[in-house]
């Protein structure tokens, strides 16, 4: 009797331990992660120092570029060269002294500050890049001073603040019509992650702080409200958060790796040309390497919570099934997820990348040279590194979800009867 009470409890006792066992480790590694990372974000939390305005982004007073809004009033093309050309007047321009040349006029209404309602000229030499202007046009204007202190305008760029809001608000509406409160958690936690990226990332590699644990620790505070925000606080997602953070920090790995291996200098991009120039302290390949982390998240966190859920939902579909075949037809799921989500990953870069494959196309230039050229070498040591980081993420999400989501698997042994049983019907 003893003995049938003592066979009877470690039946039932094993699998529940193996369970609880694996809720109580996940739970554990992920509180451990979580104060790590609030303890390294404040560690690495940026300095308040002061960094001086890169030279080509300075107004003439070495100050902070000021802009105005305008609205083009009036265009025309016809001789340049008046002596009214970004001076602030309230009626008409000054005719030009001499006919030497043509170009296209715009009178301008300044729209805000200290010279709001009065006008202004610009004149623009047509040719690549230059603005072509028509009337009704709302722009940004530069507000500067000569040596002498006189107000002087200059076109900036197109205004596109309304049209950019309108775009973002309906992007909002629909999110939160079709995901209701999910989608507008998700929409928080975006939020998060800009705010993360704004007030941390970024001053802490301006402050010459080492990238790979800067964007670690970023990539952990977003994953981390990203995740709970947008699909709750259950095991469900702290197995795809766990399952996330590892294959993070091994897309870390692998970057510091490719960077390394094929010596990677980013300089053949404009943007790190000028933070190379103008900000010598901060490290071009840690700004890679830390643009390679960031890059990863979003597909990253998007094949693991399908995994989660997938295994979560098909153990509780078959309560007989084992924790073996609950994991085989994750992973089914998971290749197809693999499969699709490659091409994403690989042709999201290729359409950044357009322009300049563009230029290569037409540069005669042998497709060995091209591909292994700085800036097209990126972007497939992106995709690689990206790539590679999303395969294993599958396996190593779907074998947590699986032992967190079958705590009785390991009692199933009848599980195999009734599949015969119905092969012998079939």
């Amino acid at each position: 009797m003893t003995d049938h009470h003592h066979h009877h409890h470690h039946d039932h006792s094993g699998p529940i331990a193996i369970g609880a066992t694996a809720a109580r480790v996940v739970v554990g590694l992920l509180t451990v992660i979580g104060v790590l990372t609030v303890v390294a974000a404040i560690a690495l939390w940026p300095s308040s120092q002061h960094v001086e305005i890169p030279l080509p982004m300075q107004n003439a007073g070495g100050g902070a570029v000021e802009t105005e809004a305008g609205t083009v009033v009036a265009q025309d093309v016809g001789p340049c060269g008046s002596p009214s050309i970004g001076k602030v007047f309230a009626d008409k321009p000054e005719p030009p002294r001499t006919n030497a040349y043509t170009c296209q006029r715009s009178l301008i209404t300044i729209e805000s500050g200290p010279h709001q309602g009065n006008k202004t000229l610009l004149e623009i030499a047509p040719g690549p890049g230059q603005p072509d202007l028509r009337a009704g046009d709302e722009i940004r204007l530069v507000r500067q001073t000569d040596p002498n202190g006189t107000p002087l305008y200059s076109f900036e760029d197109y205004a596109r603040g309304m049209p950019l809001t309108l775009i973002v608000i309906a992007f909002v509406v629909v999110i939160i019509a079709v995901a209701r409160w999910r989608g507008l958690r998700a929409l928080l936690g975006l939020g998060f992650a800009f705010a993360v990226l704004v007030a941390f990332l970024l001053p802490a590699l301006l402050d010459g702080k080492p990238a790979i644990p800067v964007a670690l620790v970023s990539g952990s505070l977003i994953l981390y409200a990203v995740l709970y925000l947008a699909h709750g606080v259950n095991l469900r997602t702290s197995s795809a958060l766990l399952g996330t953070l590892t294959s993070m920090l091994l897309a870390a790995v692998l970057s510091w790796l490719a960077i390394e291996m094929t010596q990677l200098t980013g300089l053949s991009e404009e943007q790190n040309t000028n933070v190379a120039t103008y900000l010598e302290h901060v490290s071009i390949t840690g700004l890679l390497l830390a643009g390679f982390i960031i890059g990863s998240l979003g597909v990253l966190n998007d094949v693991t919570i399908t995994q989660a859920s997938t295994a979560f939902e098909l153990a509780a579909l078959d309560e007989s099934a084992s924790r073996r075949q609950v994991f085989a037809a994750t992973m089914r799921v998971g290749r197809d997820h693999i499969a699709s989500t490659v091409y994403t990953l690989v042709l999201a870069y290729a359409g950044g990348a357009l322009p300049l494959l563009l230029l290569f196309s037409v540069a005669g230039r042998s497709i060995r040279d091209v591909l292994a050229g700085d800036a097209v070498a990126i972007e497939i040591a992106r995709s690689a590194v990206g790539g590679i980081a999303l395969a294993l993420s599958v396996p190593l999400t779907t074998g947590i979800a699986v032992l967190l989501a079958r705590p009785f698997g390991g009692k199933n042994t009848p599980a195999p009867a009734p599949r015969h049983g119905r092969h012998s019907r079939g």
